[in-house]
């Protein structure tokens, strides 16, 4: 039985008042009350099944928590990696369709997935197709190109190729308050990227090159992956613009631009089978009614706690700087 919206608000406060008490506590988050993968069917029939599987918001490796830090929802690495671990399992999947609906996220993260759904198809031989939504870039892209099919939606906003790696200097704020940097490293390059004071034509080299090194390993994906992109234009295709969905296709970045029925369509013909069952994994006791319902979990998205994209949250608890295939525009509105 999942928690209801009044209970996790009395949760909330208790744990509020609690924690201004002083008291310290811990407690078991809801979320992983049913841990396990069920499955749903959303359309169609037969003994074949096509899987839908979403790749929403900022792509990590790590695990989110809302409502107040009770709920721990898995990381996009383990949702996706969970899935296609189940699909290996069963014969009945034949194709496996990417639901793409991201701005990108860590390049870590986006490169294990990446590298996990290649395994995927290379030990299965299922076909796999990307269906981009309103936004696949960046490392939303990067994903995508797992895929053999990439599908565009009329509206879709792709591209942004690229990696950002976010610092700031507080070194003015920090001499207007009076406050000094009195770090201790054990050698020059050690607080690298520190926000407490400038960066120094040295450092600002050594993070480019790493930048950089980032940047070749997707363009070289891109193309691998983009036989046909045309490389005439592969600078402009790479200078990290987005891109309307006509463009992308004639740039060579999307094989087709269509809606969720024509990707449903191609991923029949894909499995070489003329009936199929569209279903969709899913957490928790409530079962996904359509394609696409967010994520099943134990409470609806809206009484999940304070409001903040996933980047947001994702920035609250990161340990420091790190290297983004990120479209910021669409995470920092």
């Amino acid at each position: 039985m999942r928690p209801g919206p009044r209970l996790l608000r009395l949760v909330g406060l208790v744990s509020a008042l609690l924690a201004l008490s002083g008291c310290v506590f811990v407690t078991a988050p809801f979320g992983n009350a049913d841990d396990a993968l069920h499955e749903t069917t959303i359309r169609g029939e037969g003994s074949a099944k096509i899987l839908w599987l979403p790749i929403s918001g900022f792509i990590s490796d790590t695990p989110s928590r809302q409502a107040f830090g009770l709920i721990e929802q898995p990381s996009t690495l383990a949702q996706v990696s969970r899935a296609l671990d189940r699909a290996e399992a069963d014969d009945a999947i034949r194709a496996v369709v990417l639901r793409i609906d991201s701005p990108g996220g860590t390049v870590a993260a986006a490169d294990e997935i990446y590298t996990r759904i290649r395994r995927y198809h290379e030990a299965t031989g299922v076909p796999v197709i990307a269906s981009f939504g309103g936004v696949a870039a960046s490392g939303g892209y990067y994903v995508g190109l797992a895929a053999d099919t990439l599908i565009a939606q009329p509206t879709t906003i792709t591209g942004s190729i690229g990696v950002i790696l976010v610092g700031v200097n507080t070194a003015g704020l920090l001499d207007k308050l009076g406050i000094e940097n009195q770090s201790y490293t054990s050698g020059p390059h050690k607080d690298i990227l520190s926000p407490l004071r400038p960066a120094t034509a040295e450092e600002r080299a050594i993070v480019q090159r790493v930048v950089d090194s980032l940047f070749a390993r997707f363009v070289d994906v891109l193309e691998r992956r983009r036989p046909d992109l045309d490389r005439a234009h592969l600078d402009t295709i790479t200078d990290g613009r987005i891109l309307a969905a006509p463009d992308a296709r004639e740039l060579g970045l999307v094989d087709t631009i269509g809606h969720i029925d024509d990707v449903i369509d191609i991923a029949r013909e894909r499995a070489g089978v003329d009936n199929a069952r569209v279903i969709r994994y899913y957490r928790g006791g409530h079962a996904p009614a359509t394609l696409s319902a967010g994520l099943a979990s134990v409470a609806p998205q809206a009484e999940l706690g304070p409001a903040g994209s996933a980047f947001e949250r994702w920035l609250a608890h990161s340990t420091g700087p790190q290297p983004l295939y990120l479209w910021r525009g669409a995470e920092l509105r």
